[in-house]
């Protein structure tokens, strides 16, 4: 069995892992994988979860006081990153009805679930609602066909987590999921990145959810139905697993490691995005989870597979199935918002299909 270890001084590439992973939480993360991991929780029994407290402490605001010239890498990293400012667009075209795109995050966080001003505003004239899967509204159902697909949830050759972590590691593992109410004997069999998406939850956003509080794409959706608006699905559970499934299984291993070995400071990093998110500047995501990490001198090409796999590929495929819907009008489309920015972004890829894309501030 293949043994990962950690290098205390976090080898050249760890950030990479380890940015991939925030970042999937942030917004790229498929939204049907928190509730698979849920449901799959519920299937194997109760969890004693516990009610935790938010934390977290803007890492930026603490780095522009203690290195201003590396708060200004980070602003100016962000700068360069197209459409990299804002989370509610209008999509517009001569003869076809006014459309809106948000970016979402996948939490409950009460600040995420109250949606901005404009896109409040803009909802009522809403006919047709977009998100990444409607199956998020229903997900024994959606559990249920994957009953077909053991293998995009579970490790089905006879190993378990342990046996693919070093006794230190396994530890690490089993006080990060003792936290948020877990033992590691309910998760042994799970495909290491269902596990790192336990611990790359916020203790309190964990709980939250294991209780049943909807996040905001789950919100939006169920939103639609209630007003018999039209609920559009541009993905399944099987494809977005499918998505994470085809990534190395060293990748996601080394990625659950860093995601333990940041500790407390995930808190700080999913308080620092969310800020962010709010404030509608999305390109820093990135930059700032860079500072977490020392950037080694031979970067991990982990990411990049990530980014195409779990982002790029992605975008093509929702703004292609997309299309038909757009090309009606009075279209609400919400997706994670790491979908939007960058010049494989849906900003750019709508505005590639005839659309005039500003932002909504």
């Amino acid at each position: 069995m293949t043994t990962v270890t950690l290098d205390k001084q976090h080898p050249p590439g760890g950030v990479e892992r380890l940015s991939s992973w925030l970042l999937a939480l942030a917004a790229s993360i498929p939204a049907l994988l928190m509730i698979a991991l849920f449901a799959a929780l519920a299937m194997a029994g109760p969890a004693d979860a516990q009610e935790a407290e938010c934390g977290g402490n803007n890492i930026l605001s603490a780095l522009k006081d203690s290195d201003p010239s590396a708060y200004q890498r980070v602003l100016d990293e962000g700068a360069a990153i197209p459409n990299g400012k804002g989370i509610f667009w209008k999509i517009e075209k001569p003869g076809i009805a006014t459309s809106w795109l948000m970016g979402t995050m996948h939490l409950t966080d009460a600040r995420v679930l109250a949606m901005p001003d404009t896109a409040r505003a803009a909802w009522p004239s809403a006919q047709t609602v977009i998100v990444e899967s409607d199956e998020i509204l229903d997900e024994k159902k959606a559990m249920v066909g994957l009953l077909t697909r053991p293998e995009l949830t579970m490790l089905t050759d006879g190993s378990t987590i342990s046996g693919l972590l070093s006794p230190g590691d396994t530890q690490k593992l089993e006080a990060g999921l003792k936290a948020r109410g877990l033992s590691l004997p309910l998760v042994a069999r799970m495909q290491p990145w269902m596990i790192s998406s336990f611990v790359s939850l916020p203790a309190c956003e964990f709980t939250r959810k294991a209780k049943g509080a909807a996040f905001l794409d789950q919100k939006i959706a169920g939103d639609a139905k209630a007003e018999g608006k039209t609920l559009v699905g541009l993905e399944t559970m099987e494809e977005q697993l499918s998505a994470m499934a085809d990534l190395p299984v060293k990748f996601h291993l080394d990625a659950l490691i860093e995601t333990l070995a940041l500790g407390s400071r995930m808190d700080d990093a999913v308080e620092t995005m969310i800020e962010l998110y709010l404030a509608g500047d999305i390109g820093l995501t990135m930059p700032m989870l860079k500072t977490l990490t020392p950037l080694g001198t031979d970067p991990d090409k982990g990411y990049a597979a990530f980014e195409q796999r779990i982002i790029i590929d992605r975008n093509k495929v929702m703004a292609t199935r997309a299309a038909p819907h757009f090309a009606k009008g009075n279209v609400f489309m919400a997706v994670g918002a790491l979908h939007l920015p960058g010049e494989q972004g849906l900003v750019t890829l709508l505005r590639q299909q005839g659309y005039t894309v500003t932002p909504v501030q």
